[in-house]
């Protein structure tokens, strides 16, 4: 059964549905929840966004009608609701969702993944899974316009978030004519990218480029230019005033080096180091991030490593120089 017929039918059969993400959501992840939301809410079903934790504040925008509950608020509002239908986007991984969420799933008479992550084949047969999508978002897209349902502005601009991010601006490898023709379809309804852009990204003050500088200035090399990394401390957050989420577009410079193969961020996070990897060509990152403990896509990954930057820094950087001296 195709992922389109597999996701009609399971709509169909639902009255109550819930839709949720992983913990630490991104933007693909919160963009395609929302859309899937106010989508399905058109077929008149009772449909709730519920999440570990509230949005963070940067996210809001994109939740005008207020429907992302976090599970403590979504309890004392609902008590004992029960869902036909429990949907989790982002992520194929029910342990994810975070332990609350995961109970309220457990009580749903139906459970289904919409992700676009590389999974066991046992579960793409069962779920929305679709490895070629260049995020959540695009399969989200596909999805609602299969029920035939109208890209309308306040759908369409949670999907152009959620695909802007997770290509960083369409430049991944994963972006194809089929994502651009339903970008296409998405301002079509009226959401102006710089717009967009800028409401997600935001303007900055000066103090958070004098903060990429020094991070930038501090990039080292290794395998004759083919890999690089930066690090980030919590303390230069601190510093420069400067919140931790706008961070994760630092390791996207380190692309531009002429020789790169593989680029690395390690940011310090109380007693672990989140580590994030891009690679260009035909280097598979995410087969790293995986034997970290980790995953990702072939040329976006990340993992998170317990303990302190000086011991995991030179830990990860020899597995890439013999993933590279293996290849």
């Amino acid at each position: 059964m195709d992922l389109i017929k597999k996701f009609k039918q399971l709509i169909d059969k639902a009255e109550s549905i819930i839709i949720s993400t992983h913990i630490f959501p991104d933007a693909d992840g919160i963009g395609s929840q929302i859309a899937l939301c106010l989508a399905l809410s058109k077929l008149n079903k009772k449909v709730y966004c519920v999440n570990e934790e509230e949005l963070l504040p940067r996210y809001l925008y994109l939740d005008e009608e207020k429907r992302v509950y976090s599970f403590s608020r979504f309890k004392k509002k609902f008590k004992g609701f029960k869902p036909d239908l429990f949907i989790v986007v982002d992520t194929y991984s029910i342990d994810r969702i975070g332990e609350n969420v995961r109970r309220l799933a457990m009580e749903s008479k139906n459970l289904l993944f919409i992700d676009h992550h590389p999974c066991p084949p046992e579960l793409m047969s069962l779920h929305c899974i679709d490895t070629s999508a260049s995020a959540t978002g695009e399969l989200a897209g596909a999805l609602i316009q299969s029920l035939g349902i109208p890209l309308s502005k306040e759908i369409s601009l949670p999907l152009y978030t959620s695909i802007l991010i997770d290509t960083s601006s369409f430049r991944y490898p994963t972006v194809s004519g089929k994502t651009h023709r339903l970008l296409a379809k998405l301002l079509d309804s009226g959401i102006q990218p710089s717009i967009a852009y800028n409401k997600i990204y935001g303007t900055k003050e000066v103090s958070y480029l004098k903060l990429l500088g020094k991070i930038l200035s501090e990039t080292k090399l290794a395998e004759e230019g083919t890999v690089a990394w930066i690090c980030l401390y919590e303390n230069q957050l601190k510093k420069y005033n400067v919140d931790y989420e706008d961070t994760h577009g630092f390791i996207n410079h380190l692309l531009i080096l002429k020789k790169i193969k593989v680029a690395c961020m390690f940011k310090e996070r109380g007693e672990n180091v989140k580590i994030s990897f891009r690679s260009t060509g035909d280097v598979n990152v995410e087969f790293l991030a995986q034997a970290l403990g980790g995953g990702g896509h072939k040329h976006s990954a990340a993992t998170t490593r317990r303990g302190l930057m000086k011991e995991v820094v030179p830990e990860v950087i020899t597995k890439i120089k013999l993933m590279l001296k293996e290849r």
